[in-house]
């Protein structure tokens, strides 16, 4: 006799269906390739361990008791469910299926992101995307406590976790002035019939009397230092009029003539009304925007999607 256990194996499930579609112990065992007694002995043992009797037995048919009739289809999810392990497992180890926790920069959502998205959706349809828009800061803080996989970051990162922490360059694009249209009309800045960008470059001395809407240093020190080292080269010190942490409320305090600020050229994306964006005469340095993920912690499917970064690194501005 086998050994009873608490629970039913998948052997035995697998028997248990065999008998129910056939009806007929000799005919499953046959399509199970083994003899009869030891599938009668294997439908007892499961029986006994469900406690319950799941086929009425004559000396000419076998029929599902209503029990067994009711556990049938139970029976047979858990048992596709079963057979769907192999191939997830194998999804999972080749990163075409899973989770990918993924932080961005807001600026990155301008140029960067939708392309890098829409890439790695066509070719990994089968992994689940979370997504959140987060500073730098924030998103290092993330990295290191393990809640999220990846970031998209602006450099350079913090000295403290570079050990930890493997970066690759995306993209690098200069900085631009984004003015209101009705600052930039009444310096005559603003192009042909209030165009949002015209190629004509402005220089920081044309609105050095002007607040500058600017991220908090606490949250963005990069970003930060390079937006005041664009002053200091002009040899201007800029009024703090503002701060805000996200971009796309920088642009709106522009639009609303709070200010002038420095933002990444892609941002020219953002289409807000009543703002412009205008090249900057000055030499400016670029701002660099990248993958940052821990070194020790990389999965199939943060794999699959570092590949996806590579393949567009030095393309994208």
């Amino acid at each position: 006799m086998p050994t009873l256990t608490t629970t039913p194996d998948l052997r035995q499930l697998r028997y248990f269906v065999a008998v129910a579609e056939e009806k007929h112990f000799g005919r499953a065992a046959a399509r199970l390739s083994m003899t009869q007694p030891p599938l009668s002995q294997a439908i007892r043992a499961l029986e006994e361990t469900l406690g319950v009797t799941l086929f009425a037995r004559t000396k000419r048919s076998v029929e599902l008791t209503a029990v067994g009739a009711d556990l049938l289809p139970e029976v047979q999810r858990l048992l596709a469910s079963a057979e769907a392990l192999r191939p997830l497992a194998q999804s999972l180890a080749h990163g075409e299926a899973g989770r990918l926790s993924l932080a961005f920069v807001s600026t990155a959502d301008y140029g960067l992101l939708p392309l890098l998205l829409s890439d790695f959706g066509a070719r990994y349809p089968g992994v689940r995307l979370q997504l959140a828009e987060a500073t730098s800061d924030v998103q290092i803080d993330e990295l290191i406590a393990g809640r999220i996989d990846a970031g998209l970051v602006i450099a350079p990162l913090p000295p403290r976790h570079a050990a930890q922490l493997s970066w690759l360059a995306l993209a690098r694009e200069p900085l631009v002035i984004a003015l209101s249209l009705e600052h930039a009309t009444r310096l005559g800045l603003a192009g042909p019939a209030g165009a949002e960008w015209h190629e004509t470059p402005v220089s920081l001395r044309d609105v050095a009397d002007m607040p500058l809407v600017i991220f908090p240093r606490r949250l963005a020190p990069g970003f930060y230092d390079i937006i005041m080292d664009c002053y200091g080269v002009a040899g201007l010190t800029p009024r703090i009029g503002q701060e805000a942490i996200q971009m796309q409320t920088i642009v709106s305090l522009v639009s609303a003539g709070m200010g002038v600020a420095l933002v990444p050229q892609s941002l020219r994306n953002l289409r807000r009304t009543g703002v412009v964006y205008r090249p900057l005469s000055e030499s400016v340095p670029a701002i660099e925007t990248g993958l940052v993920w821990r070194t020790a912690h990389v999965s199939p499917v943060l794999a699959g999607f570092i590949k996806i970064v590579q393949a567009h690194a030095g393309r994208m501005a």
